[in-house]
């Protein structure tokens, strides 16, 4: 068999590229997905095959892998044209994304091979984002798989709105008309309420090229189109021109003084020279002087171009701005809703404070709810308070400073954006706005006559948090006892809040699971900040497990106000003294997400102060506590003698 390919593919004009048609359609970008073992990767690899785009020596290193990692027998194993890690070809999966060029004289393809194991779906879904039409490919053996769902979800939430049916192998069903229908019904009713503008069904088998580039003898009751011409001739552009104008700025480009552009790509829209835009954050407005390109100044520009824009007035805008049109801004607010397809290994936490990027604009954002999950089986909603890897959920958001955007049906670009884990700086989730969640726009910041340093002066010392985490039993709430006392002596205004007492109020509805953790550090941040902003000395004893949340806190604080100090009493210790008798309890499994135990305790990688080590006493440690505080200026009396 490899000996008639490798004839075949010699007496095929590879030599020669395919002569385009000028009035050919734009390319296409399109993407293969499914379950495992639905012949994603084979199929990319018989249309290379049919098409003469395999050159000699790819046949040859063809016919020596087939015969290496190949799973067809004496035939040639087209998957392998693509799967080209070493692990995707021992295991047989894809793993990675691999994008191919096809050409034909109709019109040119970029494809992209997505990995169909569940591990791998954040793969899938990135090569989703810049497609605009998905080839879903089913087992005409086995039918709809959870994987199969999920992926026809996740190409429905990324806005693809044209897919391919392709139920494969069907020659290993005896090219069974009723099986095929069987499949294309189930699949219709499913993908119902996921609005896919066409859904095409082409029964194929990727292997022998039945229906993949010319109609096959074999399925006589299929009147459709191949897969080849069908992609030939699909319409699947949208007219991003005719959409409101987005520039998100990317860059300021001042290479002298006399020059000051706005560089960037165009969203969606068209801008011309005097056109009028208004900065969406800000509201200030102006007029297009110039759109400068690489080949020169052009009177104007479209959807998907990259130029520098000047304007004729002075306004303040940096990198994440958004210039549009002034009839028609995009929605700015700091608090909306959005569907997450989440990405990462660690679970989602509500009141975990993640890194949101859209475009060149990043800002820190709270996921304030998890509204619900979504069950990629039926489409319905569950209740759920995480996410998983792979799971999809629809939530509320919450930055730290007001974000342009558009909902993600309308614009792509302007709706889509990333979280990022702030601890390990990796993708974990990618989100697609829904819409805004408006706040009251009678609610003003109110401006104070008295300020916080107003009454740092009258207290006479300098307001801040010190911060005090550790295991518990590791004598934080003795030794922050111990500094507040010796602070109150000198007439310092102090206030303690310690964990076991917010509990008893503020946080009485909290338990323990991380989420609860979570929640009570960001409460109390909260009202730590605010008595910061009465010039007090805040002491606040928490084991706050977890890096993220203290860090949040930190980042409430104005600069230099927080102190983190690591009570590093080893977890023996704690174990042996157990004051309350919790680790007895834990150990025996009679108490549920105990730090130390069976929830982890993130040490803290650069406290400003670590005590409790080598025997260090509660009196010793507090005396090192209240020197730093001298030496840092927040008192600055003489004698503070513990």
């Amino acid at each position: 068999m490899l000996e008639a390919v490798s004839a075949n593919l010699q007496a095929s004009p590879r030599s020669e590229p395919a002569q385009l048609d000028a009035s050919m359609p734009p390319t296409l970008r399109l993407i293969t997905c499914g379950s495992v073992d639905d012949g994603k990767s084979t199929l990319i690899g018989r249309l290379l095959f049919e098409q003469s785009l395999i050159f000699d020596d790819q046949l040859a290193a063809l016919e020596r892998d087939s015969k290496r990692h190949g799973t067809t027998g004496d035939e040639i194993d087209f998957a392998l044209l693509v799967d080209g890690l070493e692990a995707e070809r021992e295991q047989g999966i894809t793993i990675d994304v691999a994008y191919r060029y096809v050409s034909t004289p109709r019109r040119s393809f970029i494809i992209a091979d997505t990995p169909g194991h569940e591990q791998y779906t954040r793969n899938m879904a990135t090569a989703a984002s810049s497609a605009n039409l998905a080839i879903l490919l089913v087992d005409a053996r086995k039918g709809l798989l959870t994987q199969t769902c999920r992926h026809a979800t996740i190409v429905s939430l990324i806005g693809i709105k044209h897919v391919v049916l392709a139920v494969n192998k069907i020659d290993l069903t005896g090219f069974d008309e009723a099986g095929f229908n069987a499949i294309v019904a189930k699949f219709k009713s499913f993908a119902e309420p996921l609005g896919f503008k066409s859904i095409t069904p082409i029964p194929i088998s990727a292997r022998h090229g039945d229906n993949v580039s010319e109609n096959s003898a074999n399925t006589p009751w299929y009147q459709g189109q191949p897969l080849l011409a069908f992609l030939e001739a699909v319409d699947v552009e949208e007219d991003q021109s005719g959409k409101p104008f987005r520039f998100p700025v990317q860059w300021v480009n001042r290479p002298h003084l006399d020059f000051r552009g706005f560089a960037g790509t165009i969203a969606s829209g068209t801008v011309s020279e005097g056109d009028e835009v208004v900065v969406a954050g800000s509201g200030k407005s102006s007029r297009v002087a110039r759109i400068v390109t690489a080949d020169g100044d052009r009177a104007s520009a479209g959807a998907g171009e990259a130029v520098t824009i000047t304007l004729t007035d002075e306004l303040d805008i940096a990198r994440g701005d958004v210039l549009s049109d002034p009839k028609n801004r995009p929605e700015v607010s700091d608090q909306f809703a959005a569907h997450l397809i989440w990405m990462s290994e660690e679970k989602l936490l509500p009141g975990r404070s993640y890194l949101l990027k859209s475009g060149a604009k990043t800002a820190p954002v709270t996921i304030r709810e998890l509204k619900h999950r979504l069950d990629v089986n039926t489409l319905g909603e569950m209740a759920a308070r995480t996410l998983s890897l792979n799971e999809v959920g629809f939530c509320k958001l919450s930055a730290t400073a007001p974000i342009a955007f558009d909902p993600y049906e309308s614009n792509h670009s302007t709706g889509s954006f990333i979280l990022i884990d702030r601890t390990t700086n990796a993708t974990a989730a990618a989100g697609l706005i829904a819409f805004g969640l408006r706040r009251a726009t009678n609610i003003h910041a109110q401006d104070l006559n008295v300020r916080k340093a107003d009454r740092a002066r009258l207290n006479s010392h300098k307001p801040g948090v010190l911060w005090f985490t550790g295991l518990s039993g590791s004598g934080k709430s003795t030794i922050a006892n111990l500094v507040e006392s010796r602070l109150y002596a000198h007439g310092v205004r102090t206030i303690l809040l310690d964990g076991d007492n917010i509990r008893h109020g503020l946080n009485k509805d909290l338990g323990f699971t991380e989420i609860d953790r979570i929640e009570n550090i960001r409460r109390v941040g909260e009202v730590a900040r605010l008595m910061t902003q009465a010039g007090l000395i805040v002491l606040c004893s928490f084991i706050s497990p977890f890096a993220a949340e203290r860090e949040l806190v930190r980042e409430l604080l104005d600069e230099d106000e927080f102190i983190e100090i690591f009570v590093d009493t080893p977890i023996q210790d704690c174990i042996a003294r157990d004051p309350k008798g919790l680790y007895k309890k834990a150990l025996a499994g009679e108490i549920k997400n105990f730090t130390g135990i069976d929830q982890p305790y993130e040490t803290p990688k650069n406290p400003e102060l670590i005590v409790g080590r080598d025997g260090q006493s509660a009196r010793e440690a507090a005396a090192l506590i209240v020197a730093a505080l001298v030496q840092r200026g927040f008192i600055d009396r003489d004698d503070w003698s513990i």
